[in-house]
């Protein structure tokens, strides 16, 4: 490439005043939807328009960080997350309905204090126990761990699981909450057999990560198909 096409300061400070107007239209497109009340049409379309400003600054503050890293050997000191890997919102204006798809992932890192609780739970209520039972009673014994998870699964809700993890011998791993757009709720029992089949990047509304690779923020927000 000759050196009359490399950019320069003026294309710099053109992606940086594209930034700032990016941000000017977010901010009013995020205090609008505050505005609309309670009118759900007016709501749908207010947060449409946000998720549309979302993207576009996203973009926005991609090109200045490429340039100014590409002119001036510098970085910003923020990121939005989501820029790659995730395909433009394609859903309905207005959905219908919604699912909420989580992921929680833990490592088993004491067995035998996660066998320790289920036992307590089979104790204090035997009918928590299934047709495992039998496995708890050695601290390894068979599919001991598997009948435990299943025992302390089936007795807590997972977020509480989620916020005691360390009692129930598991370590925290990645985690993802996605909030997807649909036209119509799903007829009774239609996903069951396959719950996971239909998660479509492209309907995603929002979606909340939780990665050491955000180092160690508490979790990654991002917005309408980003």
């Amino acid at each position: 490439m000759s050196d009359a096409a490399q950019p320069g300061a003026a294309e710099v400070r053109a992606a940086a005043e594209a930034l700032k107007n990016a941000l000017d239209r977010h901010l009013e497109a995020v205090e609008r939807r505050s505005a609309e009340g309670d009118d759900a049409a007016g709501a749908a379309r207010a947060e449409a328009a946000v998720h549309a400003a979302f993207d576009e600054l996203a973009a926005a503050g991609e090109a200045y960080d490429e340039l100014l890293y590409e002119v001036y050997d510098e970085v910003t000191p923020f990121e939005i997350p989501g820029g790659e890997g995730m395909p433009p919102y394609a859903g309905p204006e207005e959905p219908g309905s919604l699912s909420v798809l989580i992921r929680r992932d833990y490592a088993v890192v004491e067995p035998q204090r996660l066998m320790a609780q289920a036992q307590r739970v089979t104790a204090l209520d035997p009918d928590s126990a299934d047709a495992d039972e039998a496995a708890l009673e050695g601290p390894f014994a068979g599919s001991g761990v598997h009948a435990a998870l299943s025992v302390l699964f089936g007795e807590y809700e997972p977020d509480e699981i989620a916020t005691r993890h360390e009692e129930f011998g598991l370590e925290e791993g990645d985690s993802t909450l996605w909030v997807m757009a649909g036209e119509e709720p799903a007829e009774p029992g239609e996903w069951l057999a396959s719950p996971f089949e239909a998660a479509d990047p492209e309907r995603v509304v929002c979606r909340f990560d939780v990665s050491t690779v955000f180092d160690d923020e508490e979790d990654g927000f991002y917005g309408e198909g980003d």
